[in-house]
C-alpha cells in the first residue's frame, strides 16, 4: 500500500482479518474484549469495532482506530497487544490479513475486503468533491435562508450535522458505488501491510 501524501495528521485505521473455529466463537468475542480493553488505554485510541464475517466460513474483522501513525504504533508494538495475540492461539483462530489505513482511504475500503487497494488520494478528492457538492447547494440553497434568522453557531452545527450524516450514510456509499470502476480501474490487490 502506498504512503499518505501529505505529511499531515489524520486518522488511522488497522484491520485485521480472523478466521475463528466453529464453536469458539464467544472465546473470540471475551478474547476480542479484553484486547479493546486494552487498547482503549493507550493515547490517541479512537475507538474500536468488531464485524462478523457475512459468511460461516469468513474472517471475523477487528477494527482498532487511533489518531494518528504514532498513536497505532504505540498499540502494535506494545507489550500488552503482544500478549493478547500471543495468547490468542489457544483460542482457535486464525490471523489471515491486516490492513493499515489513513484519511480518506477508510471511505473507500470495505471493512471484509483486506486485499483491495484504495484509489489513488486525487480520485478519492474528486468523489469526495463529487459527494460534497450536491449536499452544499442544497444545505446552503435551501436550508440557508430558513436558518438566517439563527446564530452563526446554531446555523454552522445544524449544517455540519446534515453534512456529516449525508456524507456517511447516502453520498459517500453512492458515490463509490456509482464510481467504482473508475475508482479502482488503476489498482491492483495489495500484500498485507502494517497493524
Amino acid at each position: 500500500m502506498t504512503e499518505p501524501d501529505d505529511n499531515g495528521p489524520t486518522d488511522v485505521t488497522l484491520l485485521t482479518a480472523r478466521t475463528v473455529e466453529p464453536g469458539y466463537e464467544q472465546d473470540f468475542r471475551e478474547w476480542f474484549g479484553r484486547v479493546t480493553n486494552a487498547a482503549s488505554t493507550f493515547p490517541g485510541h479512537l475507538g474500536d469495532g468488531l464485524f462478523r464475517p457475512p459468511t460461516t466460513a469468513g474472517p471475523w474483522v477487528l477494527i482498532h482506530r487511533f489518531r494518528d501513525h504514532q498513536s497505532a504504533q504505540g498499540w502494535t508494538t506494545s507489550p500488552e497487544r503482544a500478549a493478547l495475540f500471543d495468547d490468542c492461539d489457544g483460542h482457535h483462530q486464525t490471523e489471515v490479513a491486516r490492513r493499515e489505513l489513513s484519511g480518506m482511504e477508510t471511505w473507500f475500503t470495505e471493512p471484509h475486503d483486506t486485499t483491495t487497494v484504495a484509489p489513488p488520494r486525487w480520485k478519492m478528492a474528486l468523489a469526495a468533491f463529487a459527494a460534497i457538492l450536491p449536499i452544499s447547494l442544497i444545505g446552503n440553497g435551501l436550508l440557508g435562508p430558513a436558518l438566517s434568522a439563527l446564530p452563526l453557531l446554531a446555523r454552522v452545527l445544524i449544517l455540519a450535522l446534515l453534512f456529516s450524516t449525508l456524507m456517511t450514510y447516502l453520498m459517500m456509499p453512492t458515490v463509490t458505488v456509482v464510481l467504482r470502476r473508475w475508482l479502482y480501474a488503476s489498482t491492483s490487490t495489495a500484500g498485507e501491510g502494517p497493524t
